[in-house]
C-alpha cells in the first residue's frame, strides 16, 4: 500500500496585515461611537445626521484600502458638512471646526492613505482636509464672532493641520522602511535560492564527473573486451562468442543510458534527452537479455501499451528492470514471471520469482525498492513488495493510465501466477 503522505502544518493565519486591519477596525469603531455621542451631546447635531456623517468619517479609512479616491470624496463631504450642522451657541464651548474625534479620524485617514497609496495621494488628502476645514468659519461667522472664539477656532485648525502633517511625514518614513525591508527580504530569499541552486548544480556536476570517470570508463572497458574476445581468444567456441557479443551489447546499452543520465545531470533544467526512453514495448527485449543470462523468465503483456502516458511507460520499464535485477541477484536459479496488464484506467505490472533454497530474501530496505516506490508514488500509483505464500518474492505496481493522475488508494488485487 502507498505510504501516507506527511501532514503539512498550516500556515499561521494571524499575520501582520491581519493585526493591522484588526487595529484599524477597532480604532474606527471606537472613534465612531465617540463621534456620534459627542456630536449630538456637545454640538447639538441631530442624532440621525451625527450617525450618518460619523459613519462616513470613520468608514473612510477602511474604504481607502481598496478605493482611495472614493474614500477621499466621502471623507471630504462629511468633514465639510459636519461642522456646519452644529448649534452655534454650543460650538463656542467645544473645539470647532474639528472636534477631537473628527481630528483623530482625519489623522488616521491621512496616515492610512499615505502608507498604503504613497506620499502623493496622502498630500492630496491632507490638503483637501485642511482647505475644507477653513470653509467652516467663513460659512458660520457667528461662531467666531468674538476674539476668544476666533482664537479657539484658529488654534483648533493649527493643531489639526500640524498633527495631520506630522502623521503624514511619519507614514512616509514608515512606508519607506517597510518597502526597504521587503526588498531586502526578497533579495535574501533570492540569494538563498541561487546559493542552493548553485550547490545543487555543483553536486550534480560532481556526480556526473564521477560517473563518467569511473563507471562509464569501466563499462567501456567491458564493452571493448567483450567485443574483441573472439579475436583475442580464437580457441573459444561459437556459444562463448555469442555470450561475449551479448555482454558487449548490454555494455553498449548501459553506456547509452549513462550518457543520457550524464546529460540530465549536466543540464540545469533537467530536460536533456540524448536517447529515446524505454517503455512497456521494450520489456520483451529486457526479458530476452535476462534469459540470455540463464534465467527462466515468463512474460505476459495484455492490453494496448501505446495509450499509456510517457511517464507511466518509463516507470513501468524501470520497475521491471530493477525487479528483474533484484531477482537475479537475490534469488539465483529461481524462475521469474513478468505480467503487464494495461487497460483504460491503469497499468499493473507484477514481477514474481519462485523460492530457491538457500536464497536470502530481501528485507525491502534497499535503494532499488525505495526508488521503485518513489517512482510509483510520484505518479499517484500504488506499490507493494514482499514475500509470497510459497516463499518467493513479488513486486507489484499499479500506475494510472491517465495524464496528471491523482493519488490512488485502490489496492492491487492478488492473483496466482
Amino acid at each position: 500500500m502507498a505510504r501516507r503522505r506527511p501532514r503539512t502544518e498550516r500556515a499561521s493565519r494571524f499575520t501582520r496585515r491581519t493585526a493591522a486591519l484588526s487595529v484599524l477596525g477597532v480604532a474606527s469603531l471606537a472613534i465612531f461611537i465617540i463621534t456620534v455621542s459627542l456630536q449630538t451631546a456637545l454640538y447639538g447635531t441631530a442624532l440621525p445626521l451625527s450617525f450618518l456623517l460619523g459613519a462616513a468619517l470613520c468608514a473612510a479609512p477602511w474604504l481607502s484600502l481598496s478605493h482611495p479616491r472614493s474614500a477621499i470624496t466621502m471623507f471630504g463631504a462629511a468633514a465639510f458638512t459636519l461642522p456646519l450642522l452644529v448649534d452655534p451657541a454650543r460650538a463656542t464651548e467645544a473645539p470647532w471646526p474639528w472636534s477631537v474625534p473628527a481630528l483623530l479620524t482625519f489623522v488616521l485617514f491621512v496616515g492610512v492613505i499615505t502608507f498604503v497609496h504613497g506620499a502623493r495621494l496622502g498630500a492630496v488628502t491632507l490638503a483637501i482636509g485642511t482647505v475644507l476645514s477653513l470653509t467652516a468659519p467663513l460659512l458660520l461667522p457667528q461662531v467666531v464672532a468674538t476674539a476668544s472664539t476666533s482664537s479657539s477656532a484658529t488654534a483648533d485648525l493649527i493643531v489639526t493641520s500640524s498633527v495631520a502633517a506630522a502623521v503624514f511625514l511619519v507614514a512616509i518614513l514608515v512606508a519607506g522602511r517597510v518597502r526597504v525591508s521587503a526588498e531586502l527580504t526578497r533579495e535574501r530569499e533570492h540569494s538563498a535560492l541561487e546559493e542552493s541552486r548553485r550547490a545543487l548544480v555543483e553536486e550534480r556536476t560532481r556526480i556526473a564527473r564521477e560517473l563518467h570517470d569511473v563507471i562509464a570508463h569501466s563499462m567501456s572497458v567491458i564493452q571493448v573486451q567483450a567485443s574483441t574476445a573472439r579475436y583475442r581468444l580464437p580457441g573459444i567456441g561459437d556459444e562463448a562468442s555469442t555470450e561475449f557479443d551479448s555482454i558487449a551489447a548490454t555494455a553498449r546499452t548501459s553506456l547509452t543510458e549513462m550518457r543520457r543520465l550524464l546529460g540530465v545531470l549536466r543540464t540545469e533544467d533537467q530536460t536533456a534527452e540524448l536517447a529515446p526512453q524505454q517503455g512497456i514495448d521494450d520489456i520483451p527485449a529486457l526479458v530476452d537479455t535476462i534469459r540470455r543470462a540463464g534465467v527462466t523468465v515468463g512474460l505476459e503483456i495484455t492490453g494496448s501499451t501505446t495509450e499509456a502516458p510517457q511517464a507511466v511507460q518509463i516507470a513501468a520499464f524501470r520497475i521491471a528492470q530493477e525487479a528483474l535485477s533484484n531477482a537475479v541477484r537475490h534469488a539465483a536459479g529461481a524462475s521469474v514471471t513478468v505480467r503487464v496488464q494495461v487497460d483504460d484506467s491503469s497499468v499493473v505490472i507484477r514481477i514474481r520469482n519462485t523460492h530457491v533454497s538457500g536464497s536470502v530474501p530481501s528485507t525491502g530496505a534497499g535503494y532499488g525498492l525505495r526508488g521503485m516506490r518513489e517512482r510509483v508514488e510520484l505518479l499517484g500509483g500504488v506499490f507493494t513488495a514482499g514475500p509470497t505464500a510459497d516463499g518467493g518474492w513479488e513486486v507489484a505496481a499499479s500506475l494510472p493510465a491517465v495524464a496528471d493522475p491523482g493519488p490512488m488508494s485502490t489496492p492491487i488485487n492478488e492473483e496466482t501466477p
